[in-house]
């Protein structure tokens, strides 16, 4: 199987985030970089496939040339190539990215065509969960968005994604592209064997064309802060009918 996973360098969430004076961008001097849960589920579902059923797995990114450290943690992990579609001009929107993406995938798929083309159902830094979703509408390729497990029969796939009920079950014909969710695997950590031979790893870049922007950014801002407030009751066993009726309030109990 050729298999390709597209993954996005995107600000460790666990920092605290600062934006620029014009509130257009994050400010990033002090930010630790990572790729987002579910794109990390990606590449370790590439990867298994691959040591399941044969082939090749290739990650795929398209920012700065620092992205290069994320795609070199995927190859450590296990990946056999990457791909750095490489800019360094400021965040794209996701028209832009979906076609940039798709226009590299055409041109990877003129050497050998890819039979599954996995994204996270969306990013850490935005969550649009739409890139992966205009490729695959760009490309003409079969899509379900969200998965949690993908199992492969007689040249097909299904795709499997949680519900409240329980699953919605997909019959896929390949090639495909899905997007999937955290939760679909335990992504492996990267060994010091593998960080060693990731560094012998090709990792080609490319230079993306940009077409015109659909969307246009606004400006950033912060979400108000969650307040805490706390109430006391009162002591010994006379507040016991106020905590019955906060019960109450919250439904937690029914009257």
């Amino acid at each position: 199987m050729n298999i390709l996973a597209c993954i996005k360098r995107v600000p460790d969430v666990g920092a605290r985030i600062d934006l620029t004076e014009d509130k257009q961008a994050v400010v990033t001097k002090n930010l630790g970089f990572t790729v987002s849960p579910h794109e990390e589920c990606a590449v370790e579902e590439a990867i298994r496939l691959v040591e399941a059923h044969g082939g090749q797995s290739t990650v795929l990114t398209l920012g700065a040339a620092a992205a290069e450290e994320q795609l070199r943690d995927s190859l450590a992990r296990g990946a056999d190539r990457g791909i750095l579609l490489e800019t360094d001009e400021p965040e794209w929107d996701p028209g832009q990215t979906a076609a940039a993406i798709a226009a590299a995938i055409r041109t990877e798929s003129q050497k050998e065509p890819f039979d599954l083309i996995l994204f996270g159902n969306d990013s850490a830094d935005s969550g649009g969960c739409q890139v992966g979703i205009r490729v695959a509408h760009i490309l003409d390729l079969p899509c379900v968005a969200g998965i949690k497990k993908l199992e492969f029969a007689n040249g097909g796939a299904a795709a499997w994604r949680e519900v409240e009920s329980g699953w919605e079950i997909f019959d896929l014909p390949m090639p495909a592209l899905v997007t999937v969710k955290d939760g679909m695997n335990i992504p492996r950590y990267p060994s010091l064997r593998g960080t060693m031979k990731a560094k012998k790893k090709k990792v080609e870049r490319m230079s993306p064309e940009k077409i015109e922007a659909g969307l246009q950014m606004q400006r950033l801002f912060h979400p108000p802060e969650l307040k805490k407030d706390v109430e006391m009751l009162g002591e010994g066993p006379g507040v016991a009918p106020k905590v019955v009726e906060v019960l109450k309030t919250l439904e937690v109990v029914k009257s």
